[in-house]
């Protein structure tokens, strides 16, 4: 593999945010032998960082600090850099030792929404969800708009079956972030789970509505597939229980919904169309006709 090669991939996993350990650690070793990084400019710092996270999850822990003391060269003080050893220190030391570091940390530097959040995913590593919740609405409080941080207390409430706090988390990054599918897709399947089902069909309409690929000649794929078995699960659920549902939401609901049923099964029906889903289309539709 030449070095060009190599450093053009590893650019790209940075732009679109893809984190393939392996992949980005056998590249990135090409790029750390040649020593070339000090020539690369900006790219070299943030493809030291790069590898730097990759070696940790592979268990390259020599490489690592290979990476480290560069930057620490580079960076004496420079907070980032100061968070990336606290990650490899928790490869390595007690949960206690890397706590007290990131402690150090944030008297330091108070503003540190990295250190933050670290300090809260050991906490959680550990098992003192109280205290990671705890200091997640503290760092919530300060720092609102941070999407990630709110869907962090979200999971941690999801985890522990406190479905309605989770939803609460989840209303402010749809908020923070109305643009984005995944968000929307994510409320409804928490509402569903916390039995809110009219809430949940809402939603998952809304993620499809927020598609503009998806109308009637196309067919679904990816997060589209996902929203319209959201949409059967609660028309089917709704149709049979009408009359008595109650959402804890007050959420109606829609007053066509055997024509939602409708649409959803044909749209479902519709993804695992093709040779490759015969199999699958026919073990959908007996599950959709109750037998």
């Amino acid at each position: 593999m030449s070095l060009q090669s190599a450093l053009e991939k590893l650019a790209s996993y940075r732009t679109n945010n893809t984190r393939d350990s392996r992949e980005v650690f056998r590249q990135g070793v090409v790029v750390l032998k040649s020593g070339r990084t000090s020539n690369l400019g900006d790219d070299g710092w943030a493809f030291l960082e790069q590898l730097t996270l990759a070696s940790i999850d592979v268990g390259r822990l020599d490489v690592t600090d290979q990476c480290l003391k560069q930057l620490g060269e580079r960076f004496p003080d420079s907070p980032r850099v100061d968070v990336l050893n606290g990650i490899r220190m928790e490869a390595t030391e007690s949960p206690s030792t890397v706590l007290n570091y990131y402690d150090e940390l944030m008297n330091m530097d108070p503003s540190n929404a990295a250190v933050w959040k670290r300090r809260v995913s050991v906490l959680r590593r550990i098992g003192r969800i109280e205290k990671a919740v705890e200091e997640l609405n503290e760092f919530l409080d300060t720092f609102y708009t941070d999407a990630e941080g709110w869907l962090e207390l979200a999971d941690v409430y999801a985890s522990c079956n406190q479905y309605n706090s989770a939803l609460q988390a989840l209303a402010h990054v749809l908020l923070l972030t109305p643009q984005n599918p995944f968000a929307f897709l994510q409320y409804a399947e928490t509402a569903y789970t916390a039995g809110d089902v009219p809430l949940a069909l809402k939603m998952f309409l809304v993620v499809i509505d927020m598609n503009d690929r998806e109308d009637e000649d196309t067919i679904p794929l990816g997060i589209s597939v996902r929203a319209w078995w959201g949409i059967k699960l609660c028309s089917r659920q709704l149709i049979v229980s009408t009359p008595s549902y109650t959402s804890l939401s007050n959420t109606a609901v829609p007053k066509n919904i055997k024509l939602i049923d409708e649409l959803a099964t044909e749209r479902v029906l519709t993804a695992y169309s093709g040779e490759q889903g015969v199999q699958t289309r026919s073990l959908v539709s007996t599950w959709m006709s109750g037998r």
